[in-house]
């Protein structure tokens, strides 16, 4: 295995740049330098991405940018000590140590371990003490490699003023010895050492852990990367509850794996912390603990309030708990319970949509492929040619009507699980796993009865609402075992799906009909209107739930689609082209104008061009957030612009998905492909226009950094 770290991979007390954009592009540069990475550019932008969703520094004047990128090549690690220091985001200031985390997309275990190992020692202070007074950089590739049990510390480095060389590169391999004795998943041992820093006054307390009768904690912790917050939270939670004479023991939902807390633990717990960016994986071994969530930052910035949070939850009788069935007698409550109606509404909606979707999507290009290849009569032959005929035994269309049947045939069955999964996952998201199966019974009633996507909704909310009450009630702990198996599925499936057969199925099915018929008498006038709304759902939130409505109802009207009614694929077509727009519009804007953006945003602009082209509307969210009164009205003009040409001219789209990599699914692509460049230019004038003209009094335009 190659080293992680090397001496041409430091830099010493050097001046970066003033923001941590130029730190981590400078940092890239020394990545690929060394040949560890094919491109600066897509390394910079992974990393900067990575830093947007949530800042890398940590207290102590640290930081720990990191990403995995198809652009890295091997496992590196880039360290600057910087001067001046750099604000990485954390609350007590700016960073002066900065590690960079390259990881590539397929890392392998052991590179990972080790990675994870360094963002650990990090929290230790007499570590960071070390690097700080190392003289050169093979004394903190020397520290480093100490820290992972690659090699022993240095002999000697800068001391400080009040401990010498020796006792810092001593402390520093001690710190890293320690660490490498937990677990790759957990941690029972407590090793991590605060950094003294106070928290609102809480941290350097005791907490209460020693008069409240609280003495066993349980927490995960897991980001989205998975390389650094992941095992700093879990440290820093380990100390700040060993401080207040708890034992927490924490299961690290990481890259490097996971090993899961024993069941033994979690029963014996007080209660759960959830330090996550990400869903907690197997929540409901945690059901009925009072639970205290927050992201794995803040598990980081916080551990002391974060322990003492949960010390009160495990006191307090009406605490937020994990959802599920508890030991005993206890009545647990939903993980979201405070949430409002409302918002558990849009989180189960949209669960089902993105567990809905790949069965669309699979489907929706396979059918289009079965046009393809054995033509539009297919739909009437399909049945016949696949069961009567064989690769040996081909029909009279030869080998193309043959593949083309079998394509198609495989696409409608997907297709068919299209309701019964909206709903089953609709269920799923209010009731966990005991919900699935009545949700998509459900479904299926909704399917069998003509009520379409919108019985999908309601029968899913049905199953799932039944399956969360009939959960919550109180019952002998003999029966316990098999509420979620039998009693919990049987009876949500028999209310839910009998209310669809005898009172809502047959009302529901006459609107879906209304409805299809509709839309498929809009022509002219009428199409263009509804273009122009479809548009303006697709860009005012950029993958949010006005978005995800109008795509969902896009997607569920495709397998109505048919020659004599193509309707449904062309709303399809309008939804994808319209969503294709404001990614595509960022990138040409930052082309066209970029000294009116951010080093960051041009860095984005350039990977908007693929995401836009592949119709991922989030690719646009990194400039609606950093400045959404401008760039928020400029798309919605030029993504209504676009539905609105997509439906006037009759396009048509059999695939969900995709982007323009589905040409061949598309009807009429040329006017597919008109309609979005319009819409995109627009969109592109638009933003440019809004930043030159209605600009706010601290806007000046971006001045292109000088290199060093």
């Amino acid at each position: 295995m190659s080293d992680l770290i090397t001496p041409e991979l430091v830099a010493l007390d050097r001046n970066l740049g003033s923001d941590r954009s130029s730190v981590i592009r400078h940092l890239a540069e020394q990545v690929a330098a060394q040949g560890r990475s094919t491109e600066v550019d897509g390394l910079f932008a992974d990393a900067l991405a990575r830093e947007e969703k949530t800042a890398t520094g940590i207290p102590g004047g640290i930081a720990i940018p990191h990403c995995r990128s198809t652009a890295v090549s091997e496992a590196t690690l880039a360290m600057a000590r910087l001067s001046p220091a750099v604000d990485f985001g954390a609350k007590d200031g700016p960073a002066d140590l900065v590690f960079f985390i390259a990881a590539p997309e397929g890392a392998d275990q052991e590179h990972l371990k080790l990675l994870s190992k360094l963002a650990r020692s990090l929290i230790k202070k007499d570590f960071t003490a070390s690097l700080r007074a190392a003289r050169t950089p093979d004394d903190v590739v020397a520290l480093v490699n100490g820290a992972l049990g690659l090699g022993d510390a240095p002999a000697g480095t800068a001391a400080t003023s009040s401990t010498s060389r020796s006792e810092n590169a001593a402390r520093a391999g001690e710190a890293a010895a320690t660490l490498g004795t937990s677990p790759a998943g957990t941690d029972t041992t407590g090793p991590a050492v605060g950094h003294g820093r106070s928290e609102g006054g809480t941290e350097g307390s005791t907490g209460g852990g020693t008069d409240t009768g609280v003495r066993r904690l349980v927490a995960v912790t897991a980001c989205p990367t998975g390389i650094a917050h992941t095992y700093m939270a879990a440290d820093s939670l380990v100390a700040a509850a060993k401080e207040r004479g708890i034992d927490l023991q924490v299961e690290t939902q990481g890259s490097s794996g996971a090993t899961p807390l024993d069941p033994a633990v979690i029963a014996a717990a007080d209660a759960v912390i959830f330090a996550v960016d990400v869903d907690v994986r197997d929540k409901q071994r945690f059901a009925g603990l009072p639970v205290i969530s927050s992201p794995v930052k803040r598990g980081i910035d916080e551990p002391g309030v974060m322990v003492e949070e949960a010390v009160a939850a495990a006191r307090n009788p009406n605490a937020r708990r994990v959802a599920g069935t508890a030991g005993g007698n206890e009545q647990t409550d939903d993980d979201g319970a405070r949430d409002s109606i409302g918002s558990t509404l849009k989180r189960a909606l949209l669960t089902g949509v993105s567990y809905m979707i790949p069965f669309v999507a699979g489907g929706g290009l396979l059918i289009a492929l079965g046009f393809l290849l054995g033509g539009y009569l297919i739909t009437e032959t399909a049945d016949t040619v696949v069961l009567e005929n064989s690769l040996t035994n081909l029909p009279a269309g030869g080998l193309g009507e043959y593949l083309g049947a079998v394509a198609f045939k495989i696409g409608q069955l997907s297709l068919g699980f299209l309701v019964p999964a909206l709903a089953g996952y609709i269920a799923y998201a209010l009731a966990d796993r005991p919900g699935i199966a009545p949700g998509f019974v459900a479904g299926a009633v909704a399917g069998f009865m003509g009520a379409g996507f919108l019985g999908g909704i309601v029968g899913g909310l049905l199953a799932g609402y039944v399956a969360m009450m009939i959960g919550r009630l109180s019952v002998p702990r003999w029966l316990r075992s098999l509420m979620p198996v039998v009693i919990i599925p049987l009876v949500a499936s028999i209310v839910a799906s009998g209310l669809m057969f005898l009172v809502l199925g047959g009302p529901i099915a006459a609107i879906t009909t209304g409805l299809n018929t509709w839309l498929s008498g809009l022509t002219g006038t009428a199409a263009v209107g509804l273009g122009v709304i479809l548009g303006l759902m697709m860009a005012v939130d950029l993958g949010g739930p006005v978005n995800k409505v109008a795509y969902s109802f896009a997607v569920a009207g495709l397998s109505a689609g048919s020659i004599d009614n193509q309707a449904p694929w062309q709303i399809m077509a309008a939804v994808m082209a319209a969503g294709m727009v404001p990614p595509l519009a960022m990138a040409l804007a930052t082309t066209i104008d970029r000294r009116r953006f951010t080093v960051a945003e041009r860095e984005n602009g350039k990977a908007a061009w693929l995401l836009g082209a592949a119709f991922i509307s989030e690719g646009a969210i990194p400039f609606a957030a950093a400045d959404p009164l401008r760039v928020i009205p400029a798309s919605l003009v030029g993504s209504a612009v676009t539905g609105a040409i997509v439906m006037g001219t009759g396009v048509t789209s059999q695939a969900p998905h995709g982007g323009i990599f589905v040409f061949f699914a598309i009807g009429n692509v040329l006017m597919f492909v008109l309609a979005i460049i319009v819409g995109t230019v627009v969109s592109a004038l638009a933003v440019i226009a809004l930043k030159r003209y209605a600009t706010r009094k601290k806007d000046t335009p971006v001045v292109e950094p000088v290199a060093a």
